[in-house]
């Protein structure tokens, strides 16, 4: 199975992005992040005309918006923390072919101790609390997405213009790895240990011609899925093409 993760910035705007994508590709999953497009217009058509029979999509409007595509059938599916009222859309989950997908779009934050800064904390928090509850470290989980952090030093082009910015600040690092210590394994450093790639640029200074970028995209999985993959890795070329959006796809290969 080849399961992607993709921050696609507008499913509306980048529609032609997807299918040229997949159509190249053919991943058996592709989870979206920044949909941004209610549930009522998302482009059901034009995605099952490249294979994907089976979606579980969750927006409401301009901002946020999270979907799962599939070539499988998508069971359980679970859009947002259950019991917890927040507008905003960010999280949908399934399970595909006996593997259990949590698709994220991580809260972007802003400046610490500012109030979109602690709810992104937070958030990753509840994240956590969901999984313990819903999951075992024993089954095949994997967690994609956004994460808006960068966990380690490799995962960004300079660490001294990066200290204490959005991004890589500690509390921020602090409570993704706690996330992690659910037992996740972040297939991209399996498979390629200390190489230092991005899957985000900005649009501005020549950031993605010169590769300055962080890692701000990730696939994790429970053990026993890890056991399975076969490869991960970024594939920046769509970052290169015409009114991109400034993320590129993670993907990788599990023998499930």
């Amino acid at each position: 199975m080849k399961i992607a993760t993709w921050n696609i910035n507008s499913i509306s705007t980048r529609l032609d992005h997807v299918l040229r994508w997949t159509t190249k590709n053919h991943p058996d999953v592709l989870c979206l992040q920044e949909t941004k497009v209610p549930d009522k217009k998302f482009p059901v058509a034009r995605l099952r005309s490249v294979g994907y029979e089976y979606m579980a999509y969750s927006g409401e409007g301009a901002y946020n918006g999270v979907a799962i595509l599939s070539k499988y059938p998508i069971e359980d599916v679970q859009k947002n923390f259950p019991r917890v009222k927040d507008p905003q859309q960010r999280l949908i989950a399934g399970t595909v072919q006996g593997v259990k997908v949590v698709n994220v779009y991580v809260p972007h934050g802003t400046r610490i101790g500012m109030p979109k800064f602690e709810y992104k904390l937070d958030w990753i928090k509840r994240l956590r609390k969901f999984l313990d509850k819903r999951y075992s470290v024993d089954e095949l989980v994997l967690l994609c997405g956004d994460f808006n952090i960068t966990p380690h030093e490799l995962d960004l082009w300079n660490i001294p213009i990066w200290v204490n910015k959005l991004h890589f600040t500690k509390p921020e690092r602090d409570v993704i790895q706690h996330l992690k210590k659910w037992g996740f394994i972040d297939l991209f450093r399996l498979i390629n240990e200390d190489v230092q790639e991005y899957s985000w640029w900005d649009y501005f200074h020549h950031s993605f011609d010169w590769n300055k970028g962080l890692r701000l995209d990730h696939i994790w999985t429970s053990p026993p899925l890890a056991d399975l993959c076969r490869d991960c890795w970024i594939d920046k070329d769509p970052r290169g093409w015409d009114h991109p959006t400034d993320h590129a796809p993670v993907v990788a290969e599990l023998s499930v």
